[in-house]
């Protein structure tokens, strides 16, 4: 006999989850699970439409990340079209194309930390839940509010001056972008009024880090030993091991820091990477296939950047880096609620490479797009904001889709996650008499800590559940089957 708890839906994250909890009749769990009740098929449903149609039609994953799906559907194409691998476009056209990523990065980190995340640590786990949202933080940290939004608002709109609307663009284009950036558009970002500029934007990202060192020294039992386990980490980077958002090798570390996956090329990550499916989530569970289903699991995201990254190829987030990486001598770190110190290094390192790229001449020149020796198969991958983002496409003779396959963010975080639920109910629930809401939203933080984004990461693989129940006209159940 087991009592069930079920949190849904889960809140303050993009898309649909709910988590259950099973308890024994001492109190102890026994079972956690974070569920993915939406399913939406993008996979399937892309097959059949034009090639290039793709970077447009993928971005409908989301409205909160659309420029990360945008991107790495065209970094496929780009393979497709004898373009190249991310090192083969124009200057002009990746260096637009970085820019829009890193405004898109900029945004989405903003919009977690201050939107999402800030209510629990300004206000508190166990606070009033009809306080302990973003409208309780504007109430009581007005100005802090008004930088979140401002520094979104600025990250919406690089996004749109690169990629023509600030939602659902159409910048990039197999092979490499279709406008470049004019010098109007340059001076509005580097010289706009207050706030609106790239200076103000940079001491913000700035102040940002110094406020959740502060939140940490204040509250290190909560930040450090909360959902904390030992992982592997995986992330992209720079062939010579920097920190890079946009494009580069694949490498993996596990939890002590030694390397477990090799910088690979993009294009042979089957060579090492499987997914997994359960009956009980639409949403898939990757792994590294040396390491198998049980123990080849990893983390993607800020935290594991971090951890497989050598340095950040920016001054301010380099610093910020150094220290982080003092905190826990050299080795990964493993605690789930750096998350948020690594999203908010990476925001500052975002705001200074926008900076960089903004007083790039190559910006304004008319060299947009490179074509080569077409293929049938391409794969383009980049780090979205929530992680490491694998889209994959394969198409026939007709120039149409044929296949596509998408690894994003939140499935490869989908056991973490799991196992950070686990954690939390079992330090905050087990022997308890009673569950009380907090409780439950601290399971809730823990799934927020990864900032996932839902919506992207419902794709099923092999044959889809099917569960259908049959009640009477009082309600009661009479069969159920399961396909």
């Amino acid at each position: 006999m087991t009592k069930k708890i079920t949190i849904e839906p889960v809140t303050r994250v993009e898309g649909h989850g709910k988590v259950t909890i099973h308890l024994d009749d001492n109190g102890n769990v026994v079972q956690s699970r974070l569920h993915i009740v939406e399913f939406r098929g993008f996979e399937r449903f892309v097959q059949g439409r034009p090639y290039w149609e793709a970077p447009v039609l993928v971005q409908r994953l989301c409205g909160i990340c659309p420029v990360s799906h945008h991107l790495a559907a065209a970094k496929a194409l780009d393979v497709i079209v004898g373009a190249g691998t991310g090192d083969g476009l124009t200057v002009t056209g990746e260096k637009m194309r970085r820019l829009m990523h890193y405004g898109q990065t900029f945004q989405s980190h903003a919009l977690h930390f201050f939107h999402l995340a800030s209510p629990d640590l300004l206000l508190g786990i166990d606070a009033d839940p009809a306080i302990r949202n973003v409208i309780g933080v504007i109430k009581e940290f007005k100005d802090l509010a008004v930088q979140g939004v401002m520094m979104r608002k600025f990250g919406q709109e690089i996004i749109a001056a690169t990629a023509g609307k600030k939602i659902h663009g159409t910048g990039a284009i197999p092979g490499g972008i279709n406008k470049n950036l004019s010098i109007e558009e340059r001076d509005s970002f580097l010289k706009g009024a207050d706030p609106m500029n790239i200076d103000k934007m940079i001491e913000w990202a700035q102040a940002s880090v110094d406020l959740f060192k502060g939140y940490h020294k204040d509250h290190t039992d909560l930040i450090d030993n909360f959902a904390a386990f030992p992982s592997s980490h995986l992330s992209l980077v720079r062939k010579d091991g920097a920190l890079d958002l946009y494009h580069g090798v694949i490498r993996a570390v596990d939890s002590e820091g030694k390397k477990i996956l090799h910088d690979v090329d993009s294009q042979d990550y089957l060579k090492y990477i499987g997914e997994e499916v359960k009956s009980w989530s639409y949403m898939k569970f990757p792994y590294l296939l040396e390491y198998g289903k049980k123990d080849g699991w990893y983390r993607v995201g800020p935290l594991a950047r971090l951890n497989t990254a050598e340095f950040i190829p920016s001054p301010m987030a380099q610093k910020e880096f150094e220290i982080f990486k003092a905190y826990t001598n050299g080795k990964p770190n493993n605690m789930s609620m750096h998350m948020h110190w690594a999203r908010l290094i990476e925001l500052l390192h975002s705001a200074e490479m926008m900076k960089e790229l903004l007083n790039d001449p190559d910006l304004q020149k008319n060299d947009l797009v490179v074509k080569g020796t077409k293929t049938n198969e391409g794969v383009g991958m980049l780090e979205a904001p929530r992680g490491t983002l694998f889209h994959h496409y394969r198409i026939n003779d007709n120039d149409q889709i044929e296949m596509a396959n998408l690894i994003v963010s939140t499935t490869s975080n989908n056991e973490p996650m799991n196992l950070a639920v686990r954690s939390v109910a079992e330090s905050y629930m087990n022997g308890q008499k009673e569950i009380t809401e907090p409780m439950m939203n601290a399971v809730e933080v823990a799934i927020r800590a990864y900032d996932p984004c839902l919506s992207c990461a419902t794709h099923a693989l092999g044959k889809m559940p099917l569960e259908v129940s049959l009640f009477d006209s009082k309600n009661l159940l009479i069969d159920k089957k399961r396909t």
